[in-house]
C-alpha cells in the first residue's frame, strides 16, 4: 500500500509548485498541476474526485471531492492560487518550504497552503467512514484576481452542505462578515492644444478636478449615511488610489485616467452604491459626458454576512471557543453564501499574507487541526 505523505511532506510540494494567479497573463500561471497534486492524495484517501475545468479562463481548474452521500454535511474549502511575488524582496526562497524560529516560511504559507497541509493531515488520520452525512473538499482558482472559481462553483454546483468553512488566515477566529469591493476606472478625453492657449484645447485635468471634487463629497458621505459598528471602520470607504494625465506643462492635457477603490459595507448594495456616484457626477455628466468614460477595472465583490442569530453562529464559536468577528477585506465567502450558510476560518494571521518573507506559525498547527476535527465530527457525524 502506498504510504501518504506526512504534514511536512504535502507543505513543501504545495509551496514547490508555482501556482501565482495575476491579472498579467505573462505572470499568471495555470493551477492544473497543483489541482492534479492535490486530487491524488485525496483520491488516495477514499474520496472520490471531479477536476472542473472554469470557462474563460487562463486553463483554471476547480476540484471538488466528496466523501458520502446526502443532504447536508460539511464543505471546507479554499483556494489554490497565489499573489505574485519580488523574490529580491525575500530572505528565503519563496517556492521552498523554509523552517526556522518556529515559522513556516513559502509564498502562499499562510495564504493558504499551509491550511491544506493541516486539512490533508487530519484527513489521513480520522476514521471517515463512520460519517452519516458527506464530507466535501472544495479546491478553487483565481481567488486573488476574479474569483472564477468561486463564481463557477456557486452558480452551478448541485451539493447543498449545512455549512461552509473557507480556511483564509483568520487567527482561528470566526469570520461571519466583510465588505464588498468596487475597482473603478474613469477616464477624460479631452483636446489637446498649446498651453499658450487654454482656450484651444479641453484640459482632461480640469474635468477630473471637477470629478475629484464630487467624489470626495460622497466619499464623506459615505461616513455618515450607514454604519455597521461590527466593523473596525465601521462605515464604507473610498480611495482615490491612482491618476495619470498629461504629456507636458506646455501642452493642453488631453487625457486623464483616475483609479478609485471602493469597500461597501454588507448594508449597502453595490447597485445602490453605483446609483449614489451616478447622482453625485450627474451635474458633471450634465456637462462633459461625451468625455467621461467610466467602467469596472474588474466584475466588483458582493459584501458577506451571516447572520449574528444563526444557529449555526452558536455552534461554531462553541466548537471553536472563540467569538465571531468582522473584517475589511475580501473572500470567496461573498459568493459561497449562497450555496450555504459560510464562515471564514483558518490558521495564521492575514498581516502575514501578500507579504515577503510570508509565514505560519507553527503554533496554529495543531488547534487548526483540533478544531476541524470537532467540525467534521459534530456536521457529518450527527
Amino acid at each position: 500500500m502506498k504510504k501518504f505523505p506526512s504534514f511536512i511532506q504535502i507543505y513543501k510540494k504545495l509551496i514547490q509548485t508555482n501556482s501565482i494567479n495575476s491579472i498579467n497573463i505573462n505572470d499568471d500561471s495555470s493551477n492544473k498541476i497543483i489541482i492534479d497534486i492535490l486530487a491524488n492524495w485525496l483520491y488516495d484517501l477514499n474520496f472520490s474526485v471531479e477536476i472542473q475545468s472554469i470557462p474563460k479562463t487562463n486553463n483554471k481548474f476547480n476540484l471538488l471531492a466528496t466523501m458520502g452521500s446526502g443532504p447536508g454535511g460539511l464543505l471546507i474549502s479554499g483556494h489554490s492560487d497565489t499573489v505574485n511575488v519580488n523574490t529580491k524582496l525575500w530572505n528565503f526562497d519563496p517556492f521552498q518550504l523554509t523552517i526556522r524560529d518556529n515559522k513556516f516560511y513559502g509564498l502562499g504559507a499562510v495564504d493558504m497552503k499551509g491550511f491544506f497541509a493541516c486539512i490533508l493531515d487530519l484527513l489521513h488520520d480520522l476514521n471517515l467512514k463512520k460519517n452519516t452525512h458527506p464530507l466535501y473538499i472544495l479546491i478553487t482558482a483565481d481567488e486573488e484576481t476574479t474569483m472564477s472559481g468561486a463564481k463557477y462553483f456557486s452558480q452551478f454546483t448541485q451539493i447543498k452542505p449545512k455549512i461552509i468553512f473557507i480556511g483564509e488566515p483568520t487567527s482561528l477566529k470566526p469570520i461571519i462578515g466583510h465588505k464588498g469591493h468596487i475597482s473603478k476606472s474613469i477616464s477624460v478625453q479631452g483636446k489637446s492644444g498649446h498651453s499658450s492657449d487654454p482656450n484651444n484645447g479641453i484640459n482632461s485635468i480640469d474635468i477630473m478636478h471637477l470629478i475629484l471634487n464630487s467624489l470626495f463629497q460622497l466619499r464623506d458621505k459615505l461616513k455618515y449615511m450607514l454604519n455597521q459598528k461590527q466593523f473596525q471602520i465601521p462605515y464604507s470607504t473610498m480611495n482615490c488610489g491612482y491618476i495619470h494625465g498629461g504629456k507636458s506643462a506646455n501642452i493642453i492635457c488631453d487625457f486623464c485616467t483616475l483609479h478609485i477603490d471602493i469597500r461597501l459595507l454588507p448594508n449597502l448594495s453595490i447597485p445602490q452604491f453605483d446609483d449614489l456616484m451616478f447622482n453625485e457626477l450627474k451635474t458633471i455628466q450634465n456637462t462633459w459626458g461625451q468625455n467621461i468614460i467610466i467602467k469596472n477595472i474588474h466584475e466588483p465583490i458582493p459584501s458577506y454576512a451571516l447572520s449574528q442569530s444563526s444557529d449555526l453562529l452558536y455552534i461554531v464559536e462553541y466548537l471553536s471557543q472563540k467569538k465571531s468577528e468582522f473584517v475589511n477585506y475580501c473572500t470567496e465567502a461573498s459568493f459561497m453564501q449562497y450555496v450555504a450558510p459560510t464562515i471564514i476560518l483558518g490558521p495564521g494571521s492575514i498581516n502575514q499574507a501578500h507579504q515577503p518573507d510570508e509565514y505560519l506559525d507553527m503554533n496554529f498547527i495543531k488547534p487548526t487541526k483540533n478544531i476541524f476535527k470537532k467540525f467534521i465530527q459534530y456536521f457529518c457525524k450527527k
